[in-house]
């Protein structure tokens, strides 16, 4: 069983796929379809006498997610196992998140700036310091939500190569 979310509508969906036909049921209601692999991101499919060409955009198998284009429409589509589904039952879905807890200077270099204070929440994406080094200004970004703990560096301190600069909590 596995349930596919595609633009905020869930399916369960039951699938067996003997060459290239599938069967199985969505939410309950059988269904037996063609499979055609075009290519590596393309694929055709024959279902109820309606044909369905498939282009493959984007996958992130990481977080099991897709965008795909069906017959010239844009989809995200989210895949949940049987576990997934368990696990956000009992509110343990988010544990594979990125979690970050220091910023180390990737080079040594001179902080020209701190943007962020002690207990900002931020957010992936957000400039949490500016350091130079070579004669260039290097935004440090957050690689996950966080929020921040301790700041261990001041504007205008220099800093080595993996040294803490900020700590998250």
């Amino acid at each position: 069983m596995i349930k596919i979310i595609v633009d905020n509508n869930d399916y369960i969906l039951n699938l067996q796929k003997n060459g290239l036909i599938a069967t199985g049921k969505i939410n309950e209601t059988e269904f037996q379809a063609d499979i055609l692999s075009i290519d590596e991101n393309s694929f055709h499919i024959l279902k109820d006498n309606k044909s369905y060409n498939i282009e493959v955009l984007d996958i992130n198998a990481e977080e099991k997610k897709a965008k795909l284009k069906i017959n010239g429409q844009n989809f995200s589509v989210h895949a949940m196992s049987e576990l997934d589904i368990l696990l956000k039952e009992m509110g343990m879905d988010n544990l594979s998140t990125k979690k970050i807890k220091e910023l180390r200077a990737p080079m040594p270099g001179l902080v020209i700036d701190i943007p962020v204070n002690e207990g900002d929440e931020i957010n992936e994406g957000d400039k949490l310091l500016v350091l130079e080094a070579m004669k260039m200004e290097n935004n440090l970004k957050a690689e996950a939500n966080s929020k921040v703990k301790t700041i261990k560096c001041k504007k205008g301190q220099a800093v080595e190569k993996n040294e803490v600069l900020i700590v998250f909590e």
